[in-house]
């Protein structure tokens, strides 16, 4: 689904009015009936990590994380099973997951005392069930399940859901007998930066010449669109030649304006594909 800049501004205006919770979600769905779902969701999840990565910084001072650490000591110590994590999460207006890590890594650090490797930390993350001390590990499991943007629950999600539209893509090129090199074979031959799948007989698309084709399961927005250029679709291009980029939940219209250079977007596999073989025919 295509959305013109001035219906993506008004979405985006509307989520940083509310909080981040899955009850904001429903308002949204509620607010733009006529939207994709799933590309509600992407830009719900994508305005999120923005507004997140705005104020990362302060939450993240030693005196913050030693204010949230007291505060979920006091907390619990109240009541053990109230979400003291989750709450602090919500009234400070941070991702639970991520204030599960401060607290989790400010403990570990305490117990410790040592600071705690990012693996452990991750490890303990993805698995409560390894934290040394119940309580906590029970407080950790409240924030992952609650998270709807980050935490290791989350990054399952969407790594999957990005492998099931990569799969899905690379059904649809078979269904066309197009011949392809995926990104695991470019990978195997020294490639780093690969699309996912190169054409070994280019195509044409709606007048462009395709070499290569890049899966995105999410919301082509402007932030999000000039990263992947800047560090990955102009190297495909420098490589490669022309491609096609597929955001599978939409994108801002205005932003399919490097046609004319090599790189076209689309929101859905084209049915439009012009094959050699119907070339000679």
């Amino acid at each position: 689904m295509k959305l013109t800049k001035a219906q993506y501004d008004e979405i985006a205006q509307f989520l940083g009015q509310v909080q981040p919770t899955r009850q904001s979600l429903r308002k949204l769905k509620e607010k733009f009936p006529s939207q994709s779902q799933s590309t509600l969701l992407s830009i719900f999840s994508q305005e999120y990590q923005k507004q997140i990565k705005r104020t990362h910084a302060k939450h993240h001072t030693a005196e913050a994380i030693e204010i949230y650490y007291q505060r979920y000591l006091n907390g619990v110590m109240k009541n053990a099973a109230a979400p003291v994590l989750l709450d602090l999460a919500n009234e400070v207006d941070f991702a639970p997951s991520l204030m599960a890590r401060i607290v989790l890594e400010r403990f570990l650090q305490e117990k410790e005392q040592a600071i705690p490797s990012k693996t452990l930390i991750n490890t303990m993350l993805r698995d409560p069930s390894q934290i040394p001390d119940g309580v906590l590990a029970n407080q950790v499991y409240q924030c992952t399940v609650n998270d709807c943007c980050y935490g290791p629950l989350v990054d399952c999600i969407k790594h999957a859901i990005g492998h099931e539209h990569e799969v899905l893509l690379r059904e649809m090129l078979l269904e066309k007998n197009l011949s392809f090199i995926a990104e695991d074979q470019l990978r195997a031959k020294g490639y780093d930066k690969t699309p996912d799948f190169i054409l070994e007989v280019p195509v044409a698309v709606e007048g462009h010449i395709i070499h290569w084709i890049e899966s995105k399961a999410s919301f082509g927005d402007e932030s999000s669109h000039q990263a992947y250029l800047q560090d990955q679709f102009w190297s495909y291009w420098n490589r490669f030649g022309p491609g096609l980029v597929i955001y599978w939940y939409g994108f801002i219209d205005e932003l399919d304006c490097h046609r004319e250079r090599g790189i076209l977007l689309k929101d859905c596999f084209p049915t439009d594909i012009v094959t050699l073989r119907h070339s000679m025919a």
